[in-house]
């Protein structure tokens, strides 16, 4: 069952092959019809390109404006550009958690999954150990694997399933469940799975995590993508009439030329009208009324509505020219909302994500560490380091060195900064405090 873009089963039901199979048909056709729509437009492929051809003698111009991309990457790098810092007070699973991202360069992956979560609604995190026992984390867009839901209240995961098509285009994949994974290829419509009993994984739970941009799982610029597609006809169409006025057919009211003298008249541009009685002869070119000011009004307003809509700023508009640094902030406020809105869900995914992890025994870790973790994320606002630094020198002595340096946009790893801190002053300390030329006398 699909309700609101989820995927459902019942919670004592098991699932079956058959089932199996049921669902992965379904994601393949919600990946056709409505993800590879927004993959296209993400990878600048819009309708435009692909509307019938007009006939050899008009202009067909097919010109289009990446607004999906720019919207895309723009509110992520107002998102996620700084990467979040993982903060823990227990040096040891601080030390592991560092390890564990390091390994994994996890603030390109977190970045790469906030991306994918902006064009389709949801992306995927698949925990895995790899062949040096160390547990690895690998990121998966929606139309190659599904995350199967219980009919309950709390909407618990009962399936994880992974899929691909191979060279031959046979289509195999993965499933799990809170213990164990089964590989499994499709033969004729059926799936069959290389072993029934399964693996077991390790994971206290099933070893993915669902990440959504919000709870609809709809993607950033997915309800603006048709005003997109009509913005760039718009713009092919005027530049078609560009094209029209630099090739104006030419009309002759005069003598009448027979065929000899316009072969063609779609190749030479040139209409005759026979003068009637009392008619002069004339020559010029025909012109097609102007709806120059039209477009322009319909491109602003698509372009304005597009933005809008999306909830996205248009940093290259020229009034951000002129802004100054808290009246951008003010600019920026609609698109600090989404992106605060979007912080809360990756919360929750981090916290799944750690507490998955660090039940697995080859991270040495206790099961409940993951609650020590902290996660800060810092929209990327244009900085201003002076009125940063007064506010730091303004707290000072009023809160912690932790708080006081996690104001600080230039400061990456705030308990990495205290201790280099402790270790300069150490040092200070020693040389000022400590005598370094002594005498010892000894009364005989």
């Amino acid at each position: 069952m699909v309700e609101y873009n989820v995927f459902r089963m019942s919670a004592e039901e098991e699932l079956s092959k058959e089932d199996l199979y049921s669902f992965i048909m379904e994601n393949i056709h919600i990946s056709t019809h409505r993800y590879m729509d927004l993959k296209n437009a993400y990878c600048n492929r819009y309708e435009i390109f692909r509307l019938p051809k007009k006939p050899k003698y008009k202009p067909d111009n097919r010109l289009s404006v990446n607004f999906a991309k720019y919207i895309t990457d723009t509110f992520n790098g107002f998102f996620i550009g700084i990467p979040v810092k993982t903060q823990c007070d227990d040096s040891h699973v601080a030390e592991y958690a560092a390890l564990l991202d390091t390994f994994n360069n996890q603030d390109d992956k977190n970045a790469e999954l906030s991306k994918l979560c902006s064009i389709y609604g949801r992306a995927y995190e698949l925990y895995y150990v790899n062949s040096e026992n160390m547990i690895c984390i690998s990121y998966l867009p929606p139309t190659q694997a599904f995350m199967i839901y219980d009919d309950s209240v709390n909407t618990n995961p009962k399936y994880f399933v992974r899929y691909y098509f191979d060279a031959d285009k046979n289509l195999h994949g993965s499933i799990s469940d809170s213990s164990r994974v089964w590989y499994f290829y499709v033969t004729g419509g059926t799936v069959c799975f290389e072993d029934e009993e399964g693996e077991l994984h390790g994971f206290d739970g099933i070893p993915a995590v669902e990440f959504y941009e919000n709870e609809e799982r709809i993607g950033l610029y997915e309800g603006a993508l048709s005003m997109m597609n009509e913005y760039n006809k718009a713009l092919s169409e005027k530049a078609n009439d560009i094209d029209y006025f630099a090739d104006a057919y030419m009309k002759v009211i005069g003598p009448d030329m027979n065929s000899s003298d316009v072969a063609n008249i779609r190749d030479n541009r040139v209409i005759n009208i026979p003068a009637q009685d009392g008619v002069n002869g004339d020559a010029d070119f025909l012109a097609k009324p102007n709806a120059d000011t039209s477009q322009e009004n319909l491109l602003n307003r698509l372009e304005r509505e597009i933005f809008v809509t999306c909830m996205v700023a248009n940093i290259n508009d020229e009034n951000f020219d002129a802004a100054s640094g808290q009246a951008m902030r003010y600019r920026l406020t609609i698109m600090s909302d989404l992106a605060k809105t979007k912080q809360r869900k990756f919360t929750a995914g981090f916290n799944k994500r750690y507490r998955l992890i660090f039940s697995n025994p080859v991270s040495q870790m206790a099961k409940d560490d993951w609650m020590k973790l902290r996660f800060q994320f810092t929209l990327n606002y244009p900085v201003n380091l002076t009125e940063e630094a007064d506010v730091a020198s303004k707290l000072k002595g009023i809160t912690s060195d932790e708080t006081l340096l996690s104001v600080l946009s230039i400061v990456d790893d705030v308990k990495a900064e205290i201790e280099r801190k402790q270790k300069e002053n150490d040092r200070i300390a020693y040389q000022t405090d400590y005598e370094t030329a002594r005498t010892t006398l000894n009364n005989e």
